[in-house]
This record gives C-alpha cells, sequence and structure tokens, in this order.
C-alpha cells in the first residue's frame, strides 16, 4: 500500500497491504500505553456533603448544573462516581482487567479552592491526589495527568471572566500548573496541559451548551487564544524549570474527527480540509506551525486575534507530542451551512451512491468509522511530525444506559467498536509509519450536558451504589491492547480495511 499526499493535505491510500508483515510484528511498542480515561468533574464527586467536606471549590460546572434545564437529566457534578472515596478499588480493578495507564485530571478547584495564585490551597485535595498517584504506582500504571478538563474555578470567573481575560487567567493558570508540578511531578511523568480547548471555546462560549454557557461570535476566538497562551506558559515552565530533574513530558491534547469529502469534487475536498481547520488546525496549526489556518483568516477576519511575536515565541515547541481525543468521522458537503464553527460546511454520514459511513451509536453525532481514524491518525502524523499519544475514544452504544439488572455488561457493539478502532491503529503503526504511544478508553461517568445517561465506558457504574462492573468490552480492549489483534482479525478483513481506505 503507498500513501500519496495530495496538495489539500488529505491521504490517498492505493493498493493492498500484506497482511503477514504486521501479523509477524509486534503487536505494539512494548512501552506502549494502554488503559482508561477519566476526568476529575466526570467522576470524583460523591454527593453534595462529600464534596463540601473535602475542601473543594465550585467550578463554572457546579454553577452550570445548578441552572435548571442545562444537564440532561437534571444530574449534577458534585455526585458522579464517588472516585474520591473509590479510587483505590478503582485502581484495583483497572490493573486487574491488564491496563498499564491510568489517565486522569486534577481539579484545579480542589487543589486551589478560589483558583487564583495568592489564594489558598486546599491541603484535602492535596492528600487526595498525592494518594491517587501513589497508589498508581504501587499496582504498577503510569500515571497520565491533565491539569485542565473544564472546570475552572468559580471563583475566577466571577473576579474576571474566566478565560475571556488572557493576562490575568494565564497567571492564574500557570501558578497552578506549578504548584502542580512541585507537588506531583517527581512521581508523575506524562502531563497533558489541557484537554479539548475547542469545547471550552466553542461549547462553553460559541453555542452555550457547556459552562459558562454564553452564545457569542467573538469571545470562542478569544478564549481559545488564552488557552493557547496558558498552555504554553505552563509547558515552557515545566521545560525551563523541571524537565531535567523531573524527567517526565508534556503537551496537549486537542479533540478532532476525521472528515472525509462527500465525493472526489474540487469544492468539497476543500471544505472537508476547511472542516479540518476549524476543528483540528486552530489550535494544532498555531501550537505546532506557528500560524493559523488560512481559512480561518479569511472566514474570520479581525475577529481572530493575532498573537504577538513573543506569543508566538512561546508557542512554538510549546508541545512534546500531538495528544488526540477522537471518536468518529464524518462526510463533508460545501453546501454552506450557518455553522461558523464547521467552517460553514455541511457534516453528514451518506455518500454518493445512497449508503452511509459506520455503523450508527446512541448519539445522532457518532458512527463506528475505524478506516477513518486510521486517515486521521496519518494526517496528523504527516502535518504536525510529532508522536502521538491517543488519549481518548469510545461510543455509546443503544440501550447501554438501562440497569445492570438487565445484562448490559454484554456491550458487543462497544467490543467491535474496540477490535475495529484498535485493528486501524495497529495498521497505522505498522504499515503506515505513524508513531502512535498509548491508547486510553473509558469508564461510565457523567457525560457534561448529558449528564448520566449515555455511557461510554467500558465498566458499568451503578449512580445509585456506586458499584462498578466491568463490561466484555473492558476485557476485550484490554487484551488487544497488551496481546495483538482482535479475535475477528484475519488477512481478509485487513485487506477489505485497507481498500475501503
Amino acid at each position: 500500500m503507498t500513501i500519496v499526499s495530495s496538495s489539500h493535505g488529505y491521504l490517498a491510500f492505493r493498493g493492498e497491504p500484506t497482511a503477514y508483515l504486521f501479523r509477524q510484528a509486534p503487536a505494539l511498542p512494548t512501552d506502549f500505553l494502554f488503559g482508561f480515561a477519566t476526568a476529575a468533574a466526570q467522576i470524583e464527586g460523591g454527593g453534595a456533603e462529600a464534596e463540601k467536606a473535602s475542601g473543594r471549590g465550585d467550578s463554572i460546572w457546579d454553577e452550570f448544573c445548578d441552572r435548571p434545564g442545562n444537564i440532561r437529566d437534571g444530574s449534577h457534578v458534585k455526585r458522579t462516581c464517588n472516585h474520591l472515596e473509590k479510587y483505590k478499588e478503582d485502581i484495583a480493578l483497572m490493573k486487574s482487567l491488564g491496563a498499564n495507564s491510568y489517565r486522569f485530571s486534577i481539579s484545579w478547584p480542589r487543589v486551589i479552592p478560589l483558583g487564583g495564585k495568592g489564594d489558598p490551597v486546599n491541603q484535602k485535595g492535596i492528600n487526595f491526589y498525592n494518594n491517587l498517584v501513589d497508589e498508581c504506582l504501587k499496582v504498577g500504571l503510569v500515571p497520565f495527568v491533565t491539569l485542565y478538563h473544564w472546570d475552572l474555578p468559580l471563583e475566577l470567573f466571577k473576579r474576571y471572566g474566566g478565560w475571556l481575560n488572557k493576562e490575568r487567567i494565564v497567571e492564574d493558570y500557570t501558578y497552578y500548573a506549578k504548584t502542580c508540578f512541585e507537588l506531583f511531578g517527581n512521581r508523575v511523568k506524562h502531563w497533558l496541559t489541557f484537554n479539548e480547548p475547542w469545547c471550552t471555546a466553542v461549547l462553553g462560549h460559541g453555542i452555550g451548551q457547556f459552562a459558562p454557557g454564553h452564545v457569542s461570535n467573538t469571545e470562542p476566538w478569544i478564549v481559545g487564544q488564552s488557552l493557547m497562551i496558558a498552555h504554553a506558559s505552563a509547558s515552557k515552565l515545566y521545560m525551563r524549570e523541571y524537565k531535567a530533574k523531573q524527567g517526565g513530558m508534556i503537551g496537549i491534547t486537542l479533540n478532532g474527527d476525521w472528515t472525509d469529502p462527500y465525493d472526489e469534487s474540487p469544492e468539497n475536498v476543500e471544505a472537508a480540509q476547511r472542516k479540518m481547520d476549524f476543528a483540528v488546525g486552530w489550535f494544532a496549526d498555531v501550537i505546532y506551525l506557528g500560524r493559523y489556518p488560512q481559512s480561518m483568516i479569511d472566514i474570520l477576519g479581525d475577529r481572530l486575534p493575532q498573537f504577538s511575536r513573543e506569543e508566538l515565541d512561546l508557542l512554538k515547541d510549546s508541545s512534546e507530542f500531538y495528544g488526540c481525543n477522537t471518536y468518529t468521522t464524518n462526510t463533508i458537503k460545501a453546501t454552506r451551512t450557518k455553522d461558523e464553527f464547521a467552517g460553514y460546511t455541511t457534516m453528514a454520514f451518506d455518500k454518493p451512491d445512497g449508503t452511509e459511513i459506520g455503523i450508527t451509536a446512541q448519539l445522532g453525532w457518532l458512527r463506528d468509522v475505524p478506516w477513518g481514524f486510521r486517515r486521521l491518525l496519518n494526517y496528523l502524523y504527516q502535518r504536525y511530525n510529532k508522536p502521538i499519544y491517543m488519549t481518548e475514544n469510545a461510543i455509546s452504544i443503544a440501550d447501554d444506559h438501562t440497569s445492570i439488572r438487565t445484562c448490559h455488561t454484554n456491550d458487543e457493539g462497544r467490543v467491535q467498536y474496540y477490535d475495529g478502532y484498535t485493528q486501524a491503529l495497529k495498521e497505522a503503526v505498522q504499515i503506515d509509519g505513524v508513531d502512535v504511544r498509548s491508547y486510553f478508553g473509558f469508564m461510565d461517568n457523567f457525560e457534561w450536558a448529558s449528564g448520566l445517561v449515555p455511557r461510554f465506558g467500558s465498566v458499568y457504574v451503578d449512580y445509585e451504589t456506586f458499584e462498578r462492573t466491568p463490561k466484555d468490552s473492558a476485557t476485550s480492549l484490554m487484551k488487544v491492547c497488551s496481546f495483538g489483534f482482535p479475535s475477528s482479525y484475519s488477512k481478509s478483513s485487513s485487506t477489505d480495511t485497507a481498500t475501503a481506505l
């Protein structure tokens, strides 16, 4: 199979791979990290009283959940999975399933309840994360730590608008990051500054679906710049003062799904690239290439904040790897819509022959499209030339939200999804030469504005009792990452996948 790079940045795959070449190779690099990914706001809470006793300050998500109608089922970030009390049980479960790493986030308001540089720290919160890191190391899990996964201290939003005030938020975030490096960096060797800044900017400040719930066509671009500068400030601080003595690495995780042109017409090919520019290039092109995508400049004009020379120098080489969160693939048409955040493109799943790509999931925006995942990995590696850490990948399947008593640990749709996506990952590594170094799945948790309804996890959580029960996909996923290809793998299935590309 040959890979041909086209002028618009997309990859054309031609020919069939020789399947035995990668069947005889090691399944994955021996230092490949695999396990489960969580976020503090999604799993830590055990109830309002427990959270108050823990000393955690409110985040913007606490206030957002307090407003009726914001959360689909009326659930609250204060009561999710009680990881604060059950972390030892959770870590033991991950280890028993075969994981070798645990990706989690630190809650900024749990460490510094009011959030600011001059505000007091919460020793109870510090103790919790010290214990969490130590427990990971005790059982042999590599801690992979995210500094910010959307839970901005509410007080900083009240004081000065949070991410809308670049100067003040960068100073406070950098101090928070420094605090974490000082407290945990002697044991944590993998750091992420931010998880999916696109979501903070667009969902939080553009369409109002996430906290703080703002609707604006100017705020997202301001917030995006603040997030990038805060990332670079914290990252360069780590590289300058901690990396040599602590021996870790630091980067950022960006979300972005593959976009396939509806057909090969020039306008649809261009539209697909434009959608990638707005979804991925907005942050990745600036951080890794030092510039905004031209399509964003053309469309947004002076609404797109400019960087000073000093800021561009700060951003340069500020991420040692590419952290990738992805879930699905879309077909893209040039037909103009009102969705500026998608570059005014039309996102769908249909193809010219009347069929649709992928298998449908519980949520309308999500499909099972493993060949799109492989294309995305190739695109990111070729464009940004950085090792890729897959930090989040999962699917919600129909009826998976019902009670454990109805035996919904049998999640065949999720098993199939992980079989396809891990096979696509291995093909990207072993055939295409993409440098991928990790893969993380999920456990059930609080899914932000969707509440506790959709379940993306491979471990079932009973939200009444907090009981955990592994689903079939948990064992299947860890076995695949540890030992090789899914049981359904065959030479013919590999050839079919490559041909579909």
